[in-house]
């Protein structure tokens, strides 16, 4: 323990510090190259959530739960099982024309893509039980994002003990469930709920 630290204070309890000076050094890094842009243009080229929007014959082998409107109508968005899940049954939810920042899309874009969020939390609700949610958004390379291009919102379902000891121990994540068992499952509550959110 450090000297002069609290003993009362948990042992894992992260302190923090000022260091103001370094903002104008973390402004400078990768401003140009990995910064999103203000009015940021539709993404270009190949990124999975793109090509899967372009693909609807294959929305079963892309674990696409539930797909909306149509590139011909310049609108409409997915809610997809992520290949690579924090945790069982984790969703990506997207909006078909790819941007890199939330505020590149106009309002009524937005209104969509929160829509399809409410949708997907409500699926996994009914599909999964979890016990808890996170829902979040990463927002350029920077914050983590796996296709800063491409902005998307997690829906993550949450269990006590989900990631546990092994995480920690052996730098493993253990998903106990397959792809498909939860596209199955999320499929099925999709069946359900359609005619209700189609009839709103």
């Amino acid at each position: 323990m450090p000297a002069g630290a609290d003993p009362n204070t948990p042992s894992d309890h992260t302190q923090s510090i000022s260091a103001p000076w370094r903002l104008s050094y973390m402004e400078l890094l990768g401003a140009e190259s990995a910064a999103p842009k203000p009015g940021g243009a539709p993404a270009k080229g190949s990124c999975f959530l793109r090509d899967n929007w372009l693909n609807p014959a294959g929305d079963e082998k892309n674990h696409v739960i539930v797909r909306t409107g149509t590139e011909a109508l310049g609108r409409g968005g997915m809610i997809l099982l992520n290949k690579y899940p924090y945790s069982n049954g984790h969703l990506l939810v997207c909006l078909g024309e790819g941007r890199p920042r939330l505020l590149d899309y106009d309002e009524r874009r937005r209104g969509e893509l929160w829509s399809l969020v409410d949708l997907a939390v409500d699926l996994c609700e009914r599909a999964l039980r979890p016990q808890g949610v996170n829902v979040g958004v990463n927002q350029g390379a920077a914050a983590g994002a796996g296709v800063p291009e491409h902005v998307h919102v997690h829906v993550v379902p949450r269990w006590a003990g989900d990631v546990n000891f092994t995480s920690v121990c052996a730098q493993v994540r253990v998903i106990p469930s397959a792809l498909e068992d939860m596209a199955r499952r999320y499929r099925e509550a999709w069946t359900r709920l359609r005619p209700t959110r189609e009839s709103r």
